[in-house]
C-alpha cells in the first residue's frame, strides 16, 4: 500500500488549521502529521516530522512564511511548500515563490481544489493559476539572466530529445500532466516520466523553474507542440 502524503499545517489562526485538517484528513491518501502557528515552529516541526508537503501561511508573527519556506527547503530539499494567501496576487506570495515554494492557494479554496493541489505538489507539480504564472514569468524574466546563465540553460535545453522538447514546450504553456497527455497522445504515466527527465536535464527544481527557463530562453511558445519547431532539441 502506498504511504499517505504527510502534511504539516502552518497558520497562526487555529480555526483555519482546523478547517484544512478536517478536509485533508478525510482523504485516505493524505495524513496531517502536525501543526504550527508561526514560521519558527514550522521549521522545528518540519525537521522533526519530515512532511512531504507544508501548507504555509505567509503573514505570521515571529517568523513569517517567506523566511520559513526558505529555511525549510534549505534543511529539507525534498519537502514541498504550498503557500496560503488571502489575495490572488499577494506580494508576500510572490516572495514565497522566490524562496522556493511550489505554488500558492487562496485561503477560500474549495475542498476539491485543496486536495488536488496537495496531491499535485506532492507529485512534483506546481500549483499556479495561468494568470499568476504569467505574472511570475513577467517579474522574473524582467530580471535578465546573465549571458553565461542563459548560455548554460540553452545548452541544457539542447540535450532534450524531440519528445522531451514537446513536453518542455507544453510545460512552458502551463499545462498539467493530463493536458499534456491529451495533447501529445501519451499516457499520464509516460508524461510524468518525461517531465521528470526534463526537470533533471534542465537542473530545475520544479515546474515553476522550468517555465521560467523556457520563457527566458525563448521557448515560451503559445502554440501546441505539434505546430512548433524543436529549437535545437534534436
Amino acid at each position: 500500500m502506498t504511504e499517505p502524503i504527510r502534511v504539516l499545517l502552518v497558520d497562526d489562526q487555529p480555526l483555519i488549521r482546523l478547517g484544512f485538517a478536517m478536509v485533508l484528513d478525510a482523504e485516505p491518501d493524505i495524513a496531517i502529521v502536525g501543526e504550527a502557528g508561526d514560521g519558527q515552529d514550522a521549521l522545528a516541526q518540519s525537521v522533526r516530522l519530515q512532511p512531504d508537503v507544508v501548507l504555509m501561511d505567509v503573514r505570521m508573527p515571529r517568523v513569517d512564511g517567506i523566511a520559513a519556506t526558505a529555511d525549510i527547503l534549505a534543511a529539507l530539499p525534498d519537502t514541498r511548500v504550498l503557500v496560503l494567501t488571502t489575495f490572488d496576487l499577494d506580494e508576500y506570495a510572490f516572495a514565497a515563490l522566490d524562496a522556493g515554494a511550489s505554488g500558492f492557494l487562496l485561503k477560500d479554496v474549495d475542498r476539491h481544489a485543496l486536495v488536488a493541489a496537495v496531491r499535485a505538489v506532492a507529485g512534483g507539480d506546481a500549483v499556479l493559476s495561468p494568470r499568476v504564472t504569467r505574472e511570475v514569468i513577467a517579474r522574473r524574466t524582467a530580471r535578465a539572466a546573465p549571458d553565461a546563465t542563459a548560455r548554460e540553460e540553452l545548452a541544457r535545453i539542447a540535450t532534450l530529445t524531440p519528445r522531451e522538447a514537446d513536453v518542455f514546450r507544453a510545460l512552458a504553456r502551463g499545462l498539467g500532466n493530463a493536458e499534456i497527455a491529451a495533447e501529445l497522445y501519451l499516457g499520464e504515466t509516460t508524461v510524468k516520466t518525461h517531465v521528470g527527465r526534463v526537470l533533471a536535464k534542465l537542473g530545475a527544481r520544479d515546474r515553476i523553474q522550468a517555465v521560467i527557463i523556457a520563457h527566458r530562453c525563448g521557448w515560451g511558445d503559445d502554440r501546441p507542440a505539434s505546430e512548433a519547431t524543436h529549437r535545437g532539441a534534436r
